[in-house]
């Protein structure tokens, strides 16, 4: 419990560990489960979409139907569920935490297929007797997939915060693994009498997740054509 000192400019914790070492360890976990369980997400959530946005009918009724269901489920609760059922651990965190963000990638991607389904380049692919998986790939996704790479840029951050979350409450990574989530469950314990503990952690999370937001800010206005001043 070494407060903060020149020789440990953030302190200490309870194993006389230094807690900015740790922070900056403890960073490849953090980042990387919000990086990964984002692309994951948005990976199945694009496949997914495009099918349902450009079979349509009964394909894209059964898989809104079932996306419906599956967005009315809290996300917390959702990767809660899914972290208690698998484990605690990297790979079952990174996992519980994709399959939460796969609603929000098939409901962007089905609407920008919709929208671009109607398109004159569409019925050439069609009329020359390209295949589905041609058309989908080759000539829908490139024009509309620009939105859901700002979306997932975005989610990083929100993925990073709920990772915090479960390994706060036990369900993530665990110690001695340096995740800042499990940090902060370190430091509860000592909140009154050395708040550094989960000061530094907790104002680590917060601007990351804000350096990334003002990221997928800056892509957003680079990506889309109306936003350029």
């Amino acid at each position: 419990f070494s407060r903060p000192s020149r020789a440990h400019i953030m302190g200490t914790d309870a194993l006389g560990r230094d807690i900015f070492t740790r922070l900056l360890y403890g960073g490849r976990y953090s980042i990387s489960l919000g990086v990964a369980a984002s692309f994951i997400g948005t990976l199945v959530g694009v496949i997914i979409g495009s099918i349902a946005g450009y079979f349509g009918g009964k394909i894209e009724e059964i898989i809104m139907r079932f996306m419906d269901i599956w967005t009315s489920l809290p996300g917390m609760l959702l990767c809660i569920v899914i972290s208690t059922a698998l484990g605690a651990g990297y790979f079952n965190t990174v996992l519980a935490l994709s399959i939460g963000a796969v609603p929000a990638g098939v409901r962007m991607i089905r609407g920008q297929i919709l929208s671009e389904r109607s398109k004159e380049y569409i019925e050439a692919a069609e009329a020359i007797n390209c295949s589905h998986a041609s058309i989908m790939f080759r000539h829908l996704l490139p024009n509309v997939i620009q939105p859901e790479i700002v979306s997932m840029t975005m989610g990083i951050g929100h993925t990073i915060t709920m990772a915090a979350a479960l390994s706060y409450i036990g369900l993530g990574v665990q110690p001695p693994t340096p995740e800042w989530g499990a940090m902060l469950s370190d430091g509860r314990a000592h909140i009154l009498t050395y708040p550094y503990l989960i000061m530094f952690p907790g104002a680590t999370i917060a601007l990351t997740v804000l350096a990334i937001n003002l990221m997928g800010d800056g892509l957003r206005d680079a990506l889309d054509p109306k936003l350029r001043r």
